[in-house]
């Protein structure tokens, strides 16, 4: 129902998907690298909420019966996808109930993906943030090279760079991961899900149970 409306779309990175409070004109669906949904307080004070790439979408206000998010929404890791605007989203799902239920799992994901991230930035140690954080991404990337550099980090987990840069260098210490400028290895995944001490995992499980692959695997 949709594939005859998509529109092949470069995203680059910093690309913006969605705006606060105004009105969502495209859906987007990355092909491949990584969107970030932020959460706005004030002129500069930014925090990231939520993340997707190819196993996700924009425009979950659209599938809520919404035009409109309070969030932005932006690609942190260019990459490719696919576009389609948000008033023929709306049509298909009210002429599918079937692509109306999967919008509405992926829906459920989300919020359970977003909740997750408050219960890590109140409750967890930075490092355990950070771990979980490179997880999720490393999820949706093809492969242990993640393009980030500790200032994008620390406005991503919504903390000083100094707490970030220290933070590296504990998990740099503890063979995790290698840092060098603009860029994090992932070198012990298993590692890296230890030191998380239980804030990651949960919402990949609720995207397996909802789609029957987790978002890792979608990649393959």
């Amino acid at each position: 129902m949709l594939e005859p409306h998509f529109e092949p779309v470069d995203l680059p990175l910093r690309y913006v998907l969605e705006r606060p409070k105004v009105a969502i004109e495209h859906v987007y669906f990355p092909l491949s690298g990584l969107a970030s949904i932020v959460a706005l307080a004030g002129r500069d004070k930014q925090v990231e909420v939520g993340i997707f790439g190819g196993e996700g979408m924009s425009g979950t206000a659209i599938v809520l019966e919404n035009d409109t998010s309070p969030y932005k929404c932006f690609m942190q890791i260019g990459g490719e996808g696919l576009r389609v605007r948000g008033e023929r989203l709306r049509k298909a799902m009210d002429e599918s109930p079937t692509l109306r239920a999967k919008f509405l799992r992926y829906a459920n994901y989300m919020s359970v993906q977003t909740t997750q991230t408050a219960v890590a930035n109140t409750h967890s140690q930075l490092e355990e943030r950070l771990c979980r954080w490179l997880l999720m991404c490393h999820d949706r990337m093809g492969g242990d090279k993640l393009g980030l550099t500790h200032e994008f980090l620390s406005t991503m987990l919504g903390v000083r760079r100094a707490g970030v840069t220290l933070a590296v260098h504990i998990l740099e210490g503890r063979g995790l991961i290698r840092a060098t400028r603009g860029c994090i290895e992932i070198v012990d995944r298993e590692g890296l899900e230890v030191c998380a001490d239980g804030i990651y995992g949960l919402a990949e499980a609720e995207y397996a149970r909802l789609f029957g692959v987790s978002p890792r695997e979608w990649l393959s």
